[in-house]
């Protein structure tokens, strides 16, 4: 393994401590699941101009050939995490995988396809109904609806008051997203209304089964990533080393507390993924 002048940083547990040990010991045994914004993109006011960091695809391309898999696992539509991260066509990638809208939707680099189920009709409804709702709030202005297609999204980080906006609208989305058989997923100055059923600690429970891997990775920073985090310590008591990193300096602290590794950012996390990598 040669020696390395920046050394890695420590995990605060000693579950983490073990997971890193095993990801280093037995890559191929390893999956390393990534969500995307705010973990391998940087958080923006437009979500549409969100780009993975430029040193995201070259720490893949380094860690991908000696772990079992390396999965994106995202809120987003697969195809727009696939476009905004740049992961197609990409030699070393061949086999990235990526669960878009919380694991409904599946694109794999082997095929290039999106396989996904039939849309939720609780979606188009709430979408109808959204500019008719907001329109009753004064915390409404600024805000930005983001249509994912499976899910719809109101984003408050332009308003002049993000935080109060978000507050405003919280009850409101919550009864709309009721009406229609949705859920609120609430995030960094986001409300998501999308179908229940499917959420990341379920993506990543099926993905770890299918794949047969022994040590799991994951990363992520935000309140979607709380049921991935939750896999992880669930298979960790069955027996698999797992790895919890948080992207962040604390913005979400109800992940920040429970992550065996707080990094300051998708840019600490990707230098983090690439050291590993240059230590296998």
């Amino acid at each position: 393994m040669g020696s390395h002048p920046n050394p890695l940083p420590t995990p605060v547990t000693s579950a983490g401590a073990d997971g890193l040990a095993a990801l280093l010991a037995r890559p191929g045994k390893a999956v390393v699941a990534l969500d995307f914004d705010g973990t391998l993109a940087e958080i923006v006011p437009d979500p549409e101009q969100a780009r993975a960091h430029p040193g995201a695809v070259p720490a893949l391309v380094a860690l991908a050939p000696h772990v079992a898999s390396v999965a994106v696992i995202t809120g987003r539509p697969a195809d727009v995490a696939v476009r905004y991260g740049g992961f197609a066509g990409v030699p070393g990638l061949e086999h990235l995988v990526v669960l878009g809208h919380y694991g409904a939707e599946r694109w794999d680099a082997v095929s290039s396809a999106v396989h996904a189920p039939p849309p939720h009709p609780g979606v188009a409804a709430a979408r109808a109904e959204l500019p008719g709702l907001l329109a009753r709030f004064d915390a409404w202005q600024g805000t930005w609806t983001e249509d994912k297609g499976r899910a719809v999204a109101v984003h408050t980080r332009r308003a002049a008051d993000p935080q109060g906006a978000f507050d405003a609208l919280r009850a409101p989305l919550a009864d709309l997203a009721d009406r229609h058989g949705l859920m609120l997923e609430p995030g960094r100055l986001v409300l998501e209304l999308r179908p229940p059923g499917m959420d990341k600690g379920v993506a990543l429970a099926e993905y770890v089964r299918e794949t047969g891997a022994e040590t799991i990775v994951y990363g992520g920073d935000d309140l979607g990533d709380l049921p991935a985090f939750a896999t992880v310590d669930t298979l960790r008591t069955k027996g698999h080393p797992g790895l919890l990193l948080c992207s962040g300096t604390g913005e979400v602290p109800e992940l920040a507390e429970k992550a065996d590794l707080v990094l300051p950012g998708p840019g600490a996390l990707i230098d983090f993924l690439a050291s590993v990598a240059a230590r296998l």
